[in-house]
């Protein structure tokens, strides 16, 4: 297995920029790779499309929609039952209430349930997804492992990886565009501006 330290760019220029960089520091052409990552969810991994079987975000959903049919209902019951006893209201007119309580509970339950909360960027540990855009792949040793880390990052390069995968004629052979990167240890994880709850865009208003 071959040692790589890749690099996410926003567009093809910036990739190649980096790549210069790398080569004026003595990096082999044929060490360094440049090619476009697919969105998530559009790598056809399957006949109908897809990349998984499921959605591993609707893992919990049904959960999420029993627990928000549950408390919104029995806080309806509760509210209900008390306008009831000191109100002037059917007992038809509230069952109604509480079944259209509980049907908006189970629907905000299950998109809590699947909202993917953002994993915060830790050195040696996955990213959680790996986000489109332009890869800049770099066949490395440990002598020079840290330098690459540090020109990508330097070059403007998000979620710089350290990968070990198979090297041959100038490409990472065997890369998974599903697997999500495991950050480099390197360098310091690069804020991502598209990220939610990045500090580049918490507390902006649009």
């Amino acid at each position: 297995m071959s040692l790589i330290v890749a690099a996410r760019f926003d567009s093809f220029p910036e990739a190649e920029a980096a790549a210069r960089r790398l080569f004026g520091q003595g990096i082999a052409e044929e060490d360094v790779s440049i090619f476009f990552v697919n969105p998530a969810g559009q790598h056809d991994r399957y006949p109908l499309g897809g990349d998984t079987r499921a959605d591993p975000g609707a893992r919990h959903a049904h959960f999420g929609a029993l627990a928000g049919a549950g408390l919104v209902g029995m806080a309806g019951a509760a509210v209900g039952g008390l306008v009831w006893i000191y109100g002037d209201v059917s007992p038809l007119m509230l069952a109604i209430a509480i079944m259209v309580g509980a049907y908006i509970g189970s629907l905000a339950g299950a998109l809590v349930a699947t909202r993917s909360a953002a994993r915060r960027a830790v050195a040696g540990h996955s990213t959680g997804v790996r986000r489109a855009g332009v890869l800049t792949a770099v066949h490395v040793t440990p002598d020079n492992e840290a330098q690459v880390a540090r020109t990508l990052k330097a070059c403007g390069g998000l979620d710089v990886e350290k990968a070990a995968g198979r090297w041959r004629d100038g490409n990472w052979v065997d890369f998974d565009p599903v697997a999500p990167p495991v950050l480099s240890d390197k360098v310091p994880p690069r804020p991502d501006p598209a990220a939610p709850n990045s500090p580049r865009t918490a507390g902006t208003a649009g």
